[in-house]
């Protein structure tokens, strides 16, 4: 599925959350995915919460009235009211960071509401500088929690999301592969799909991380805006008998 960084009205990408690149309007490139007929559309409001931005309701129901494909929205979510309007206006899932963290007690009754299979948790990992350790970090890498992954993991089970997003910050944008030790980790320690970003370089990379990482899903970012590595914007995905073909080939 492609991954979208939503800044304003436009798309950008990022290389490890930092130098944010314009790479075309939000709405007509939703628009070129669907007819690309993707399985699913991620889309993250990188100010929404890093920021205080308001989330763009407007903005997503035009985005979502031009798609025909799931969309999950990832920013800014605070409350039920703020569930509510999305799920109203027609995204299928919604995607949850400093919430699960800072008001967890929100997202259960959101799972109440709308069904465990409604929310994703989205979690940006990185090492720390010092301790090498794989930590979790909020608000578009600029907060970091204190706690280990194991703990981590005992919220998401304790809360009952339904989907987890595994993104790697050190990753992100530079093509160089998914961290699959890190998706494996996630996978095998959950009973939840989970979803692997940040890094993906080449349709290998998908190969690898479903089969190695145990990935349920692939997210793509660069690869789905880009035509390749230091190359120009190009809206693009795998046609799905290429990932049939590539999926299927042991």
């Amino acid at each position: 599925m492609p991954a979208l960084l939503l800044d304003g009205q436009g798309l950008v990408k990022t290389i490890k959350f930092k130098s944010p690149v314009y790479v075309g309007d939000a709405s007509n490139s939703c628009r070129i995915y669907n007819q690309m007929e993707v399985d699913e559309l991620v889309l993250f409001d990188i100010r929404a919460s890093s920021q205080g931005v308001p989330i763009q309701f407007e903005l997503i129901k035009k985005i979502v009235s031009e798609c025909f494909m799931p969309i999950c929205y990832g920013g800014g979510v605070k409350n039920l009211e703020d569930f509510r309007r999305l799920f109203y206006i027609g995204v299928e899932k919604v995607s949850v960071s400093s919430l699960l963290f800072e008001n967890s007690d929100v997202v259960k009754e959101a799972i109440n509401i709308y069904g465990a299979q409604s929310i994703v948790a989205t979690l940006d990992i990185k090492r720390s500088r010092f301790r090498k350790l794989q930590q979790v970090y909020l608000y578009n890498g600029k907060q970091r929690i204190k706690k280990n992954l194991d703990e981590v993991i005992a919220i998401l089970k304790q809360v009952g999301v339904g989907e987890i997003i595994v993104n790697n910050i050190d990753r992100e944008g530079t093509w160089e592969g998914f961290d699959c030790e890190l998706i494996k980790y996630f996978a095998d320690n959950t009973e939840v799909p989970v979803v692997a970003l940040g890094g993906a370089g080449s349709k290998a990379d998908i190969k690898t991380v479903v089969q190695q990482g145990h990935a349920s899903a692939v997210a793509l970012g660069s690869m789905a805006v880009f035509q390749s590595k230091g190359m120009g914007v190009l809206i693009k995905f795998p046609k799905l008998k290429e990932l049939k073909e590539l999926l299927e080939n042991k």
